[in-house]
């Protein structure tokens, strides 16, 4: 158990090493802030001399005016070279967490969406924004102190060695104690840090999955679960919180009570050889400041070790997201133009052990209108997603003509396919924002107002104040379904797609939304070779090609005519469906 923690955090001190390389942080300023820092505390080093000679010969005879000149300048020296100091780590800092957000920003808009799956949106979040945050602070805050101190430290015991060894050597008795503290507490420090941050990583998840669903809380009187929930995150980061709080206030009071027993102990001892002559007043008083400026660093020394271990906690969790293999979009060749049929060939998909599609084997043609339907649950939004290769099939293949599709690039098989989703996602900004969304060249009122009028959207965004610059609220709230859905329509009649994949478009509508909608629709399938999910048979009784799934496997295929006179469940379903319209 031993060895395991120590060869993890020997493998999280190497993963924070290599993960501050990898920012490429600005080496020259960082040299820069280190040297102004060091002179900092090298100027530190002369203020004892200096006061062991006021206090062995002081005299208004013995002051030399240029000494105390020389001093003042080394002050303002000191004070200005600190300040560059905290501004140039503070900038090396922003820099590697600017650095990390944007790998990790880059990362995970290239991240598949099985990981998304398996993954809780709020704690990939706190990745990106606590977690790096922690590193930040190690930088700007405890980085320079902890260098200075090494050096503060080392020069004052060499200082101190020359002026009087055997103080120097009751002095040193310290150290080993108080590395034992802070190794003893260090282990406990990094187990509580990574608690910490897996629950904080909770908490974020539970604030991202409840704030956008407030209509929902409400709607439900949900706010009391809600609260609950909330409150046990809460609850339990202040237990973490205090177990941290318990670390600090036993490392920083331990190592201190330790040196003020030393400084006692050098007094006292130091107290005798001045009377007995070994020691000037003046080296007396030179010991313990320089005794004073190691007292400083070790209790800065122990801050930057345990802000460490939560460092080392915080890269763990980040360098398993950078390491997450991720989806290159152009790797593969260019696809031009969709001319030929789209074969699944012998499909097979599961989620994990559990088998979503069996055996799936259809034509897509060209040009035509391919409907598929079913109980809800039989596999229809899974093969949507095989399509659009979110996911790979675990068997079989999907071709367009002879070539399978993922020869392709991602980025030009997927600028190829139009998608209208039973509730289209919209993104908080303006209608034009929402339209526009992924095309990549600038597009034009007049090419807006365009797509919007075949898209019959043209009516209500005249209507609106703003037109086009209306904000539409987070994910579309301000506006209606039929209004999103049309919008969502007009982008991707904006898109002009050769593949257009429709997922129970109307669904969700009412019966005046769906007329418009349906008539966006048509005007958005002309020409193009178009899948249709649908649960209402009367959207898709005129297609060339239905297929009927049920619980992963395709039990029948052909016209409306065909299956209605083959295939008993398509017949129950369209008789219930017809019997509810007339």
């Amino acid at each position: 158990m031993k060895e395991d923690i120590k060869e993890n955090k020997l493998k999280g001190w190497r993963q924070f090493v290599q993960l501050i390389k990898q920012t490429e942080p600005p080496k020259l300023l960082l040299i820069i802030a280190l040297c102004m820092s060091f002179a900092t505390t090298g100027v530190g080093f002369v203020v004892p001399l200096f006061t062991k000679k006021l206090v062995d010969g002081f005299s208004l005879d013995s002051l030399n005016y240029w000494q105390i000149i020389l001093l003042v300048i080394a002050f303002i020296a000191q004070a200005i070279a600190s300040g560059l100091s905290i501004y140039l780590l503070n900038r090396v800092g922003h820099h590697v967490v600017a650095k990390l957000r944007d790998r990790l920003w880059k990362k995970l808009l290239h991240l598949p969406i099985p990981y998304y799956d398996k993954n809780d949106t709020g704690e990939t979040l706190s990745r990106v924004t606590n977690d790096t945050a922690v590193v930040k602070e190690l930088i700007t805050e405890h980085l320079a102190n902890c260098l200075s101190g090494i050096i503060a430290i080392i020069g004052s015991v060499t200082i101190l060695l020359f002026l009087d060894w055997k103080m120097t050597l009751v002095m040193l008795v310290a150290i080993p104690v108080a590395m034992v503290i802070l190794m003893l507490l260090g282990k406990q420090m990094y187990v509580v840090s990574k608690g910490m941050q897996d629950e904080t990583a909770k908490f974020t998840a539970v604030l991202n999955q409840v704030l956008p669903e407030s209509r929902l809380v409400k709607a439900s009187n949900a706010e009391n679960i809600e609260y609950d929930r909330g409150k046990r995150g809460i609850t339990n980061l202040f237990n973490f919180g205090l177990k941290e709080a318990k670390i600090h206030a036993l490392i920083s009071p331990l190592i201190s009570f330790i040196l003020m027993i030393v400084l006692v102990a050098v007094i006292g001892y130091g107290g005798v050889r001045v009377s007995s002559g070994a020691l000037t007043a003046g080296d007396m008083v030179a010991f313990i400041l320089y005794l004073i400026q190691i007292i400083m660093p070790m209790t800065q020394l122990t801050m930057f070790f345990t802000q460490l271990q939560k460092a080392m906690g915080a890269t763990e969790r980040i360098s398993a997201v950078l390491e997450h293999d991720e989806e290159d979009i152009n790797e593969g060749k260019e696809l031009d133009l969709v001319t030929e049929p789209i074969h699944v060939n012998h499909v097979d998909f599961a989620y994990g052990k559990e088998e979503i599609l069996s055996d799936i084997n259809f034509t897509i043609e060209p040009g035509k209108v391919t409907a598929i339907v079913g109980p809800s649950g039989g596999g229809k939004t899974t093969t949507f997603s095989l399509l659009e290769r979110y996911y790979q099939p675990t068997k079989g293949s999907i071709t367009l003509g002879d070539t399978p599709i993922d020869t392709f690039s991602l980025h030009s098989w997927r600028r190829k396919i139009g998608y209208v989703a039973q509730e289209s996602a919209l993104i908080s900004g303006t209608i034009r924002d929402n339209i526009c969304y992924g095309i990549e060249k600038e597009v034009t009122d007049k090419e807006l107002e365009k797509v919007v009028k075949m898209a019959y959207a043209d009516q209500f965004i005249q209507a609106l104040p703003n037109k086009f610059d209306t904000e539409v609220g987070e994910r579309g709230i301000k506006l209606s379904g039929g209004q999103r859905q049309r919008i969502a329509i007009a982008r991707a009649l904006l898109r002009d797609p050769q593949i257009l994949m429709l997922d129970e478009a109307t669904s969700s509508l009412d019966s005046k939304s769906e007329i418009y909608v349906q008539k966006a629709l048509d005007n958005l399938m002309k020409g193009r070779t178009t899948l249709v999910i649908a649960h209402r048979l009367s959207t898709v009784v005129d297609a060339d090609n239905i297929i009927f799934i049920e619980k992963g496997h395709i039990t029948g295929s052909g016209t409306h005519n065909s299956l209605f006179q083959s295939h008993e469940m398509y017949k129950e379903f369209a008789k219930q469906q017809l019997r509810i319209q007339e």
